[in-house]
């Protein structure tokens, strides 16, 4: 679950009452379609001829540049989730990210299940090497964390900082320092 139950109306559309204008919406669908795609080689190794979860992040694009409607993106999205379900570890988790990533058009707040999807995947490719030399996995977890956090446009920064700390506890406590 990475949707809050009570909505915070800086991540709801003007359109429907809130205050996320459509420039810094389509921004968090780009941010979260970047975070997406870092991860996708690790599905794609997984299912090499399955291209749904590269079809989802294209879609988020695509809706984010306003060339496909936002309910083809989010089928988009759902279509890439359904290429995780029968997957454990990084590839499910990858295929996840770029699901979320898609309904981000549809709600913004998809946008934090994107970033924390891709965290986990890189978190399970790591947890599978421990003992191998590689870095402890709250290590590789903040790397990634704060390599998103890099790639966060100024225009939606704070609110994507403010709410990462405000939804952590519903993202597996992933975006804590």
């Amino acid at each position: 679950m990475i949707l809050p139950p009570v909505r915070d109306p800086r991540l709801v559309t003007v359109r429907r009452g809130g205050s996320l204008t459509d420039d810094d919406h389509r921004l968090l669908a780009l941010w979260a379609a970047d975070c997406a795609e870092r991860v996708l080689p690790l599905f794609e190794r997984s299912a090499p001829d399955d291209d749904r979860p590269r079809r989802a992040v294209e879609a988020a694009r695509a809706w984010a540049r306003g060339e496909l409607p936002m309910m083809a993106a989010r089928a988009d999205g759902g279509h890439a989730m359904g290429a995780a379900r029968p997957l454990t570890g990084a590839p499910r988790f990858a295929a996840y990210a770029a699901g979320q990533a898609a309904c981000v058009g549809h709600v913004a707040e998809h946008d934090l299940g994107a970033a924390a999807y891709a965290i986990k995947a890189v978190v399970a490719v790591s947890d599978g090497d421990a003992g191998a030399g590689r870095p402890p996995v709250d290590d590789v977890r903040r790397a990634e964390r704060d390599h998103q956090r890099a790639l966060l446009p100024d225009a939606v920064r704070a609110l994507v900082l403010d709410d990462q700390a405000r939804r952590s506890p519903l993202c597996w406590n992933l975006f804590d320092d």
